[in-house]
């Protein structure tokens, strides 16, 4: 299980999933030997057939006495559209448990935006109704995430249903501007485009810098490539402006970043490289 201190700060990561499952459409206008040009992608982000290799994960970041979950994967027991996603029965809970993180410890639960594979664990299925998973956790939304999605819930297919609404109706979810201070040294950061109000997650202690992209990226390739932007971004043209931005601010800085969906070993360093930038783990 992948771990970093910075400063006072402790981050673990709890993997649900990884898989190429996504290959094939989420850059659907960019061959697969653009990206095995890419050199230092391998070994670590493609596999041995140049396919994309993506991790479905949460992180558990300790501060200030707040033990707090960013992003919630995929979760068991949903109606998904893509095989892996479907009435998964995975160990999530139990992992979670194992990075000393009990569901019940909980006590913020953060979602960078409101997708399918963002907010699956928000809830669980008992007794058969959808009920919070982290029954002592106040679930902090983004104000401008909500409300773009609740007035059009059919575009996130079931995931309002199953995972965000049951959470409202628990009057557990605190709507949050999207510079919120989570604690003294944990706060968001507005990068819009792949979502409407989508949030990246900031961590500062004793000098030292992390950063957890969120959807503002979604494989390293984008950091050699941030004109690449997945099909289904909200707004294409943002979210390129926004991820050209954020690399420009981490490059050659001493910031780690974590990615929200890069496969292990997850976390590293961008750095310029020529016109463009690249990862260094």
């Amino acid at each position: 299980m992948l771990g970093w201190k910075i400063g006072d700060v402790t981050i673990t990561c709890v993997v649900e999933t990884t898989s190429c499952e996504l290959d094939e459409i989420l850059f659907p206008e960019v061959a697969r030997e653009e990206r095995e040009a890419i050199s230092w992608l391998r070994p670590h982000f493609l596999d041995a057939d140049g396919r994309m290799l993506l991790s479905f994960q949460c992180f558990v970041v300790e501060s200030c006495g707040r033990r707090i979950v960013v992003d919630t994967c995929v979760g068991n027991d949903k109606d998904r559209p893509m095989p892996d996603w479907n009435h998964r029965s995975g160990p999530f809970l139990q992992d979670l448990a194992c990075a000393g993180a009990e569901r019940e410890s909980i006590d913020l639960v953060l979602c960078t935006h409101l997708h399918i594979d963002h907010v699956g664990w928000n809830t669980m299925l008992l007794g058969g109704k959808w009920v919070p998973t982290f029954p002592n956790a106040r679930y902090l939304f983004g104000r401008v995430e909500w409300e773009h999605w609740k007035d059009q819930p059919e575009d996130l297919g079931p995931v309002i249903t199953d995972s965000v609404r049951p959470i409202v109706d628990a009057g557990l979810v605190d709507l949050v501007e999207t510079d919120h201070r989570l604690t003294d040294e944990v706060w968001l950061e507005s990068t819009p485009g792949h979502t409407p109000g989508h949030v990246s997650v900031r961590i500062r202690s004793r000098g030292e810098r992390a950063v957890i992209s969120g959807d503002v990226m979604h494989h390293p390739c984008q950091i050699a490539h941030p004109e690449w932007s997945p099909a289904f971004d909200h707004d294409r043209a943002r979210a390129t402006v926004t991820r050209r931005a954020f690399l420009e601010g981490c490059s050659d800085a001493p910031v780690l970043v974590i990615g929200t969906h890069f496969a292990a070993p997850t976390a590293g360093r961008i750095v310029r490289d020529g016109a463009t930038f690249r990862f260094v783990v």
